[in-house]
């Protein structure tokens, strides 16, 4: 749980910083919290410090009333926190819609980063979810759809984010930040934020990318399926393309072990 609360334009952060050494910032995406990387962050704070926080919108961070979530306000919130946390080449490390965070705060913000690491990565066109644009279609409907018939709903897309089925334990903290009628509010302000033009000029400029790049995707990713990975590793110089076997588009959830293998392997090298 992070205990640690910033101020930053737009809404509050909650973080955390774990361990010593050379700086690594996780950032997740969505519909989740900085709860993904849990079981990545020992393996990675042996040698390294490791930046957790929660999007504004997401987990225990919140946004200004009238804000809403998006990629380009969680860009921009990187770029504040990098800059409060005193970082000068930290490796940037970004799942889903964290993966656009990550490059358009590096590329649009100028963000420095020693090394980037891309997770299962909602950057190249078509990455809003039949799901997501479903939902954006008839968002008046979702808004008042009865809390428990929306509940099951999230539950059951939530299932479909990973290979292997989450425990009861861990199916309700992915679930809880969106229970009751806030929490359900709270879902559907994350869906509407999801805007692709936030990731046009990314895309754009993904051939300008100097830094050392993973492209690490799950095999049975049904969100984004892994011949993405091979579009985003073709367009980025230089990049090295990973596939996991037996892991879903929540690859940290699905697979933490190798997850934080082929991380630690990649920051051996940069």
């Amino acid at each position: 749980m992070l205990q640690t609360r910033k101020g930053v334009t737009g809404g509050t952060v909650a973080y955390e910083r774990v361990g010593n050494g050379p700086a690594v910032v996780l950032t997740h995406g969505t519909p989740s919290s900085s709860v993904l990387w849990r079981d990545v962050v020992p393996a990675l704070a042996t040698d390294h410090t490791v930046y957790l926080w929660d999007l504004p919108g997401y987990g225990r961070s919140t946004t200004a009333p009238g804000v809403r979530p998006s990629v380009a306000l969680h860009a921009r919130t990187l770029a504040e926190l990098v800059d409060a946390w005193g970082l000068r080449d930290p490796v940037l490390v970004g799942h889903d819609i964290g993966a656009a965070t990550v490059l358009r705060a590096h590329l649009h913000h100028r963000v420095p980063a020693r090394a980037l690491a891309l997770l299962d990565a909602a950057v190249l066109p078509p990455w809003t979810t039949p799901v997501a644009q479903h939902i954006q279609a008839h968002l008046d409907v979702y808004r008042t759809m009865p809390g428990h018939v929306f509940h099951e709903l999230i539950r059951a897309h939530l299932a479909t984010a990973t290979h292997r089925p989450l425990d009861a334990s861990t199916e309700r903290a992915y679930l809880e930040p969106y229970a009751g009628e806030a929490g359900q509010q709270r879902y559907l302000d994350q869906v509407e934020g999801f805007d692709e033009a936030d990731t046009r000029d990314v895309v754009a400029a993904l051939g300008e990318v100097v830094a050392p790049t993973l492209v690490l995707w799950g095999e049975h990713d049904r969100w984004l399926p892994a011949d993405s990975a091979d579009r985003l590793a073709a367009a980025i110089p230089g990049s090295r393309r990973v596939v996991v076997p037996e892991a879903g588009h929540f690859l940290p959830e699905d697979d933490p072990e190798t997850t934080a293998v082929e991380l630690g392997r990649f920051l051996q090298d940069v």
